[in-house]
């Protein structure tokens, strides 16, 4: 009975859950700030309520579908040649996008530890960072790749850190900070949160974990993306409280006004292994699309995956919010499009298809003109 409730429950929703939750989350509480906690908190039911109901419409779709295909095969079984090739684009760009997040975060992260120590200025801990994951994905260390859990782990004692050492620092009044320019970063929320919570192109993988007993899929990938909305909502409200209008855009970073210089760097060092973590493996995933469905050799497989983020970097997109919000609001909507439209294929309600797609679409627009103002 045990054996079968790791087999079918707890399994699932650990990989799902732990392939959402990223370093997108790090940038909440800063946007928290910026509109209000409040109506922070409407963000996080609205958006967690549309994923929820977004990824359960994808394991439907997945129920349906030949096993052992993943997103662009899925788009290209329901959809046709050329959507399949839009979302490698996407998808492609995407992961483009997430490594630069993580070459932007985990960098400095480690500028905050080490330049205190052995100088040097932000620059130079990118190039760091970027020459150590260069030679990981040059000389193949896949184990990498396969530790997924050990990343949630390790974010969920950063969180544990973070609370026991900042209890005393926590201030209600923080929640209620005057926030200037409400109106202009409304919609500020909606690629973050969009950016944090998706996790369709894990739901395939998941639903092929469950075989045998795909009834419980449904169960399974609600759990999996409630779990990671409570903790981005307990991060959020935690830091704000404890560091107020001192919240910085990479969240972790502005707990160095408040907690001990020997916890912070522990935090610190860990959210470097995480983003690094993560890097690897995005870096893994999109030289084995160059390679297998592009046909690109090997060697220039890596110099793309490697040159491209720190290019984009020094061709200055290293703003850590409106790249995240880029990739949330645009590339992760026109996925939820393409969702839509196989849903529609399946015989979806109309009722249910338009509304989302328009919805999608509007936020698309909004994050274009966000992102190129």
């Amino acid at each position: 009975m045990l054996k079968n409730i790791f087999k079918h429950y707890v399994y699932p929703v650990a990989t799902l859950a732990s392939s959402i939750i990223g370093v997108g989350f790090l940038s909440l509480p800063y946007i928290a700030l910026k509109i209000g906690i409040w109506p922070m908190s409407f963000y996080f039911v609205a958006l967690t309520t549309l994923v929820v109901f977004i990824h359960i419409i994808l394991g439907q779709i997945s129920l349906r579908t030949p096993d052992f295909k993943r997103w662009p095969g899925f788009v290209g079984f329901y959809l046709g040649t050329w959507p399949k090739q839009i979302i490698m684009v996407t998808m492609t760009a995407g992961i483009f996008g997430v490594m630069l997040v993580y070459l932007i975060v985990g960098s400095q992260f480690l500028s905050v530890v080490f330049s205190p120590i052995f100088g040097g200025n932000a620059l130079t801990y990118v190039l760091v960072y970027f020459a150590i994951a260069a030679l990981c994905l040059y000389f193949g260390v896949k184990t990498i790749s396969k530790v997924d859990f050990l990343a949630l782990l390790l974010l969920v004692i950063i969180l544990g850190i973070t609370f026991f050492e900042g209890f005393s620092h926590i201030r209600a009044s923080n929640f209620f900070l005057h926030t200037a320019n409400f109106q202009k970063n409304f919609f500020l929320p909606y690629g973050a949160l969009l950016f944090s919570l998706w996790g369709a192109g894990f739901i395939p993988e998941t639903e092929e974990m469950v075989r045998g007993n795909k009834k419980v899929l449904k169960k399974v990938i609600i759990l999996s993306t409630l779990i990671p909305a409570i903790f981005y909502f307990l991060f959020t409200f935690l830091i704000v409280s404890i560091t107020g209008s001192g919240t910085t855009e990479s969240a972790l970073v502005g707990l160095k006004n408040f907690l001990s210089p020997g916890v912070i760097s522990v935090a610190l060092l860990m959210g470097v292994i995480t983003t690094f973590i993560a890097f690897i493996a995005e870096g893994f995933l999109l030289k084995k699309i160059f390679m297998y469905d592009l046909g690109v050799k090997e060697f220039h497989s890596w110099v793309l995956v490697c040159c491209v983020p720190l290019l984009l970097f020094l061709l200055g997109i290293n703003s850590f919010i409106p790249l995240i919000s880029f990739i949330g609001g645009v590339l992760l909507s026109i996925d939820g499009i393409l969702i839509m439209l196989m849903y529609k294929k399946i015989g979806g309600k109309p009722i249910i298809i338009y509304p989302l797609v328009i919805f999608f679409v509007l936020g698309i627009m909004y994050e274009l003109i966000y992102f190129l103002k």
